[in-house]
């Protein structure tokens, strides 16, 4: 019996499930040796009957394996592409191109876009060269944009003549400002910033020596590392930090002396009360000088300028060594005197700030004073007292009022 060469050698037999996007479905019975392209010819013409007359009805179309949704290349066989018996093959239109815009169609979509381009120089020059001129005072405008942290100083100055005066009003107005003197030598003892001091630490430096370099370099890491690399072999890294002065010393010896000789209430009592309180205050505000960054100073100095007119300069500008240089540079505005003046007390943001609740309850307060007096000399250190639990609550309404005055 003579059987054909084809059909001995014929590969394996699959039926596959074929669908259309519009529902219908069937089988084929393709050998895996067909290629994919006669499979789509052979679906195509099972579901259009007279497609094919149209050679490119089949480059028009797209099998797509349903299982993996991979599409199926038209030159690989059915076995290439690893399809299995009973597998589902979907048979799907391919996507248009989108037709080429013609000619008209750039050109107006050209003309949008210029339209919508914003005008340059020569442009805008030439539609407003009629236009009368007027003389803009750039200062002065600049000037009215009012900065936070230039008002700030204004404001804290004027408060601390405030708070001043409603804690001399108490009767215990003595032991209130020991009080607050007693948080200001705590304060500077005691106030280390501890991840600082962590991360000292962790880079093998002795505790005691850390805390040394951060009070020296006011608690910047970068700067108190640097320090303890320059001093690693000076014999006198580890000596303790200097004292109080001889005249801080006689300040509290006097004031302790009083103390001990207040007897009953009378007009001396009331004078050596008022005298009290005045060195008190002198003894706050010589505790809270400012403290130019040394480094900033040597910096500035190396550039020809003079070490007083560098620390008036680093003070106005918050030890900020670019602003510093700015200020020596150009008008020197404002004026190392301009920052003891205060607020104008009848403006309408210092009466907002007074009417407060708030920050009247914390005036009487003379944990907020000697805030005040450190922001007022270390501005760095708000972001300290922001954070206080005390005083923070008074310098966020202050924050609050002058934004909304200053939107008005």
């Amino acid at each position: 019996m003579f059987v054909q060469e084809e059909k001995i050698f014929a590969g394996k037999v699959l039926r596959l499930q074929v669908c259309t996007m519009e529902g219908a479905e069937w089988l084929e019975e393709v050998p895996e040796d067909t290629t994919v392209e006669k499979l789509k010819e052979r679906c195509l013409k099972h579901c259009v009957p007279g497609s094919l007359e149209d050679p490119k009805t089949v480059t028009h179309h797209k099998l797509i394996h349903a299982t993996s949704e991979k599409v199926l290349t038209d030159t690989k066989t059915v076995l290439e592409e690893n399809i299995q018996d009973r597998d589902v093959l979907l048979l799907i239109k391919k996507r248009a191109p989108p037709p080429l815009p013609k000619m008209a169609d750039v050109s107006a979509e050209e003309k949008r876009k210029q339209e919508q381009k914003a005008p340059d120089k020569d442009a805008i020059l030439k539609a407003t060269a009629n236009l009368p001129s007027r003389n803009v005072d750039r200062t002065v405008a600049q000037h009215n944009m009012r900065d936070f942290q230039t008002e700030l100083r204004k404001i804290l100055v004027s408060l601390i003549e405030v708070a001043q005066k409603l804690l001399a009003l108490n009767p215990d107005a003595v032991e209130l400002f020991k009080k607050a003197n007693a948080m200001l030598d705590e304060d500077e003892e005691d106030r280390v910033d501890e991840i600082a001091l962590r991360q000292l630490t962790e880079m093998g430096f002795p505790e005691s020596r850390a805390v040394k370099a951060l009070r020296l370099n006011h608690m910047s890491v970068t700067q108190a590392m640097e320090w303890l690399i320059e001093h690693a072999d000076d014999p006198a890294v580890d000596a303790p930090l200097p004292g109080q002065t001889p005249s801080e010393a006689a300040a509290e010896a006097g004031a302790s002396s009083a103390e001990a000789t207040a007897g009953p209430s009378s007009e001396a009592d009331g004078e050596e009360a008022k005298d009290e309180l005045t060195e008190i205050f002198k003894k706050i505000r010589r505790k809270r000088e400012f403290r130019p960054d040394p480094r900033a100073v040597i910096a500035l100095m190396e550039m020809g300028f003079d070490e007083k007119e560098v620390v008036d300069a680093l003070r106005v500008n918050n030890n900020q060594q670019n602003a510093a240089c700015e200020w020596l540079l150009g008008d020197r505005k404002p004026s190392p005197e301009d920052l003891d003046k205060g607020i104008d007390t009848n403006s309408p943001l210092f009466q907002a700030i007074l009417e407060n609740p708030v920050v009247q309850l914390g005036l009487t307060n003379p944990k907020t004073l000697l805030a005040f007096e450190d922001m007022l000399e270390n501005p760095l250190n708000s972001t300290q007292w922001m954070n206080d639990p005390e005083t923070g609550p008074v310098m966020l309404q202050i924050s609050r009022i002058f934004q909304t005055l200053n939107r008005t």
